[in-house]
């Protein structure tokens, strides 16, 4: 029996079971550039408004760190400085994720001990799920430079930018099949390949600061961090303006690399092992881990702290850029009114300020959306039934899993606000009024997270076998309405779907109670629902 004997079957299988996940992001990736590429022609639709957002980011350090450099006034050359870094590191977790699902989950669950009591090879398992991922980035490449041509950018330029996007989805594929090999569980697994994706942002970020301004002060070319870093080498496709096709040949070569180096490993090991040990817990645990409320604090902190890092950073940085951002768009009208829209004020600055916020309370839901979709996972994988045959009700347990999810979005919250404030304050001179009042106002996002708090625990007590994907996609659909819906105009009863349209945008507008009010009542019949059809259902379901 060769070692790679039942591949085809294994691939197969998880092409059953990811179906829909597939399906969202074969087809959301392509749909996401579209509507990404089609505001930003919007935003700079000529010569003169291209050249000035190519100066001001070729002269910006916080444009160069998040956006990555810009490669000259061609509206492609803009269109992949807005829009390269979302994508890239979407496709980058969804690749790592994917990878992780179908090797080390399934080892974690048993499922692989079940398949491999069968004709099953040592590696099959490992190469369905390569096989599987390789090729959701590489239709979701082909159908993303359909999706870009028709946005009215040029087809090989096109072409290369998704070349591009899906070239960073394979290197991190192959990361993730060497991280699926080094720990014990699928969480380890996880997050390894995250930390691998963001210090591979971070090395890009540092490339391009430390790039050289070039072409009249319209052109970035990275320094050599860039260059060693998966995230870096999409850039330096140059799509659209050059396009170094060669450069593709690097993720080809690290999966590559990684393949071979995850074989050799997997051949080291027994399975449902890792080449990492386990640490070993303390003889008798915390006392207050024996409530639900201490256990999921314990099973969630780590996570917590992962995102209060990512958002701190994030908000010092958006913060100091806001002092920069009157001289960003003082040649553009166009994007003057698109970020005006989108905060919601006629003063720029607070309308920005105020966009910023809306985003970091996006972003805080999908922590929502991850923190109580693990009420799911334990349901399935027979940890609840556990639980639940102790003294704790069933509305006990949940109720805590939606309260330690929501006091976790209120602290990032509050954080990501706090810490805006902090870095405008440090250039503004007032960096502790700056501070409370963005704080305040972050504060005001809560109602919007309550709801997709509600959407969750709903689906979990009515649709549990659907609940992660439609999590996830409503989470989705709140990101398009809510920021993307008032630049692409779409009508107000679509934008009204989205809680987050409902927030008042402060600090560009008054705060106002009423729709702060009304989302909360919405989500308290969401979570009352979701409750209530939770404790009169079966466990598991």
């Amino acid at each position: 029996m060769s070692a790679f004997t039942g591949t085809g079957r294994l691939a197969r299988l998880a092409l059953r079971r990811d179906r829909i996940r597939l399906g969202i992001w074969i087809l959301g990736t392509p749909l996401l550039g579209y509507a990404l590429a089609a505001s930003v022609a919007g935003l700079y639709p000529d010569e003169a408004a291209r050249h000035g957002y190519a100066t001001t980011s070729a002269s910006s350090l916080v444009a160069r760190a998040f956006n990555g450099p810009i490669a000259g006034t061609d509206l492609g050359a803009v269109v992949v400085a807005e829009t390269y870094a979302t994508l890239a590191v979407l496709v980058a977790l969804l690749s790592t994720f994917a990878v992780v699902r179908h090797t080390r989950q399934n080892e974690e669950t048993g499922r692989a001990e079940l398949l491999g009591a069968s004709v099953v090879g040592r590696y099959a398992l490992l190469t369905a799920a390569l096989l599987v991922v390789v090729g959701a980035n590489l239709l979701a490449a082909a159908l993303l430079a359909v999706a870009l041509a028709g946005a009215g950018l040029p087809l090989a330029g096109s072409v290369a930018a998704a070349a591009a996007i899906g070239g960073v989805g394979m290197a991190f594929t192959g990361v993730a099949a060497v991280t699926a090999q080094l720990t014990v569980t699928s969480r380890g697994a996880n997050a390894l390949a995250a930390a691998a994706v963001g210090l591979s942002f971070l090395l890009r970020a540092a490339g391009d600061v430390f790039g050289d301004v070039e072409a009249g002060g319209t052109r970035v070319e990275s320094a050599w961090p860039s260059w060693l870093t998966p995230l870096g080498w999409g850039n330096q496709v140059r799509a659209y303006t050059g396009d170094r096709w060669w450069t593709l040949a690097l993720p080809i070569a690290l999966l590559a690399a990684a393949v071979v180096l995850a074989y050799a490993l997997a051949q080291r090991r027994d399975l449902g092992a890792g080449l990492v040990a386990a640490r070993r817990g303390p003889a008798r645990a915390a006392t207050w881990l024996l409530s639900p409320a201490g256990l999921a604090w314990r099973l969630q902190r780590g996570t917590l702290l992962g995102w209060a890092v990512g958002v701190g950073i994030l908000g010092v940085s958006m913060g100091v850029a806001a002092d920069e951002f009157n001289a960003m768009i003082a040649e553009n009208p166009a994007a003057a009114e698109a970020i005006a829209a989108m905060g919601g004020g006629a003063d720029l600055v607070d309308a920005f300020l105020a966009a910023m916020l809306g985003l970091y309370a996006l972003a805080i839901g999908a922590y929502v959306v991850q923190a109580l979709l693990r009420v799911r996972a334990d349901e399935a994988d027979g940890v609840l039934e556990a639980v639940l045959a102790t003294g704790v009700s069933r509305s006990r347990w949940l109720g805590t899993q939606v309260g330690a999810a929501v006091l976790g979005a209120t602290a990032l919250l509050l954080f990501g606000g706090i810490t805006t404030g902090l870095g405008y304050g440090l250039v503004d001179g007032d960096p502790v009024g700056k501070a409370l009042a963005l704080g305040g106002a972050a504060a005001l996002r809560l109602p919007a997270l309550l709801v997709v708090a509600g959407v969750v625990t709903a689906l979990f007590g009515l649709l549990p076998r659907w609940s992660v994907v439609l999590s996830w996609a409503a989470l989705m659909a709140f990101l398009l309405l809510g920021q993307l819906g008032a630049v692409l105009e779409l009508p107000q009863a679509a934008l009204d779907l989205s809680p987050y349209t409902h927030v008042p945008s402060v600090p560009a507008v008054d705060p106002t109670a009423l729709p702060l009010l009304v989302l909360a009542a919405v989500a308290a019949a969401l979570l009352a629902t979701g409750v209530a059809a939770f404790r009169h259902r079966d466990v598991p379901r």
